[in-house]
């Protein structure tokens, strides 16, 4: 099935692309930076609350060319990339990351953590998801820890991860967005009590854009 799938993406050079767009970044350690979004379609995860859910299937984004991606991405003045998906870890990054480096632009990364990491990238957002858990490596390479909190009990989650990320990865609770209006009071007082703790929340959805 690799092979298959190396084959449709000509190793690289091809990727099953979702969408792409400028905006603004709505959420983790990041809120509020301008940024161009490149969404890969396929996912192996299939979260319950996912927001994303029209990107699980691959086989409805045919391969595009990187090499077009790039094109249309340094055409705008945004800085920074995201990557972003369905769970873009599934495919080789190596050529798309290494074209966009090679413009100058600075390469954030949005994942489970569930597959190897290839490519250059400059900052690793990962958010663990319970039935499909973040391979040990990732944690420790993670920039930023970003745990969905749909009840207390992703709290115990949230530690196990946090305890096998490095030191200086931010660390973040999210309220799963269904369930915002529940959630928060009992996320602010625990980040009050644990103070290593951060709140991101989908400030994108606020704002009503991309």
């Amino acid at each position: 099935m690799k092979d298959i799938i190396n084959d449709l993406l000509d190793n690289g050079n091809k990727l099953p692309l979702v969408e792409d767009f400028y905006t603004i970044q709505g959420e983790g350690y990041h809120t509020g930076k301008p940024a161009y979004f490149i969404r890969l379609g396929g996912c192996d995860v299939g979260c319950r609350w996912c927001d994303a859910k029209y990107t699980w299937n691959p086989k409805q984004f045919p391969p595009v060319e990187i090499a077009e991606i790039i094109n249309r991405a340094v055409s705008f003045p945004a800085h920074a990339i995201v990557i972003t998906g369905g769970e873009p870890t599934q495919y080789p990054l190596e050529k798309l990351t290494e074209g966009l480096r090679s413009h100058g632009l600075e390469i954030f990364l949005e994942t489970s953590g569930n597959c190897h990491i290839r490519g250059y990238i400059d900052w690793i957002c990962l958010s663990p998801k319970k039935n499909s858990p973040p391979l040990e490596e990732n944690l420790a390479k993670a920039h930023e820890l970003k745990v969905i909190v749909e009840s207390e009990d992703d709290f115990n989650w949230a530690e196990k991860n946090a305890s096998k990320t490095s030191e200086n990865c931010k660390l973040f609770l999210q309220p799963e967005w269904s369930r915002y209006e529940t959630v928060v009071p009992v996320i602010v007082e625990y980040v009050k009590a644990n103070p290593q703790w951060n709140i991101s929340v989908q400030t994108h959805k606020f704002m009503r854009i991309p």
